[in-house]
């Protein structure tokens, strides 16, 4: 008797891990990208997660989620669900960014408040004479010298193997195509 307890009490436990750890894919708890929280499994409220409260809690979320409500999950449905947690990430983004930067308190970023590359300081990598000015053949020069550094003039990126260093984007067009 002992050892099916056991069993039971482990097939639950492993139950309810896989139960939140598949809510992470589901619309609800905190945004769609928490588990639920031990409160939302419990939906009795009675202090303790029964197999049916789990097992409502995944119909549930799987409701949430089929919005035309025909039993099965579409691509438009998962597309759905993406582009609004995608959009909720962006949306964060950019209000910390604007925390951050935003100097007069306004709640929007001005020119002065953007952050931008210092001109003049780029102006000296190419301009090669000191005349304050880039002519075509210093232009042309320091875009043969980007190419030899690697990565087609651009720099940073991603190289072979998604590390950063050697190799850059690529050019426009070649897809991270090497030759």
């Amino acid at each position: 008797m002992k050892n099916s307890l056991k069993l039971t009490l482990l097939a639950a436990t492993l139950g309810a891990t896989a139960l939140a750890g598949a809510v992470y894919a589901f619309p609800g708890g905190k945004g769609g990208m928490t588990p639920p929280s031990f409160e939302e499994m419990d939906a009795n409220g009675d202090g303790v997660v029964t197999a049916d409260e789990l097992e409502a809690l995944g119909a549930s979320q799987f409701a949430a989620l089929d919005t035309d409500g025909n039993g099965v999950i579409s691509a438009e449905e998962l597309t759905a669900m993406m582009q609004e947690r995608a959009a909720g990430r962006m949306a964060k983004g950019v209000e910390r960014m604007i925390e951050k930067m935003d100097q007069d308190g306004d709640g929007a970023l001005s020119a002065d408040e953007m952050p931008g590359p210092d001109m003049s300081k780029m102006l000296g990598h190419v301009d090669s004479d000191g005349d304050g000015a880039i002519s075509a053949d210093e232009f042309e020069a320091a875009k043969e010298q980007r190419g030899e550094r690697g990565g087609n003039g651009k720099r940073g990126g991603h190289g072979e193997g998604g590390g950063h260093g050697e190799g850059g984007h690529g050019s426009k067009g070649d897809h991270g195509a090497r030759g």
